[in-house]
């Protein structure tokens, strides 16, 4: 599996070129283009439990799509719902990732995606209280609405992160949840409320846009979804 990014940071879209007979797994809907050799093949992965988990505790389709090559190999375009960046990041039996809601784009076949509880500071941020969790060895790309910040944090160097603005995290990392400025007073006049500290050593990815706001924003102004 090789992959190529273009039109990031803005709009990106991941071109994944796969070898003779590799698989490759993506979030439904995800896909924008692809050679037309490819077999495709729609699936609960992990069995009916896990999927009904994926989909009504982690937010993403409960069914994933395989896009296998043919005999000479093959593409795949990949992209996601909201403007913004992709990335891959390597995943292995020593390093695990956790990832909000919506931000799980593809990965390769060695790659489980599972979910996880994700504190209470994702359930009142909106995300629904539980996170993806990406195992196993390979690689996965993640979606970011707007721009990605990438923090790598040495021992006990920490970092605060709004809810809504939290991409993924690498497992290992210290995480609690606390209100901004420790009163909800504070909260209030801020305009924000829980934050994820986390402590590391680790890596922390933040998006620059909240999709929360965005939908906010849409429906203050009466243009959410109309039946």
């Amino acid at each position: 599996m090789q992959v190529e990014i273009r039109h990031n940071p803005s709009f990106a879209v991941a071109r994944v070129t796969l070898a003779p007979g590799e698989p490759l797994q993506v979030e439904a809907g995800a896909m924008a283009a692809m050679s037309p050799d490819l077999n495709v093949q729609a699936q609960m992965q992990g069995g009916l439990m896990k999927s009904l988990a994926r989909g009504a505790l982690g937010g993403e389709s409960l069914f994933i799509t395989t896009y296998t090559a043919g005999q000479y190999g093959g593409w795949v375009d990949v992209a996601p719902n909201l403007p913004g960046d992709v990335v891959a990041l390597p995943a292995s039996p020593e390093r695990a990732w956790n990832l909000s809601k919506g931000c799980w784009l593809a990965s390769e076949w060695s790659v489980t995606i599972d979910t996880k509880w994700g504190g209470f500071g994702n359930l009142v941020g909106g995300e629904g209280g539980f996170l993806m969790r990406a195992t196993g060895q390979g690689q996965l790309l993640v979606s970011c609405f707007g721009a990605l910040d990438v923090h790598r944090l040495g021992p006990g160097e920490r970092v605060v992160l709004d809810t809504g603005h939290l991409v993924a995290y690498s497992d290992g990392i210290g995480v609690s949840t606390r209100r901004m400025g420790g009163s909800s007073m504070t909260a209030l006049k801020s305009g924000e409320g829980l934050v994820f500290e986390f402590t590391g050593p680790g890596e922390v990815l933040g998006q620059s846009r909240n999709p929360a706001g965005l939908v906010s924003y849409l429906a203050a102004r009466g243009l959410g979804a109309r039946s």
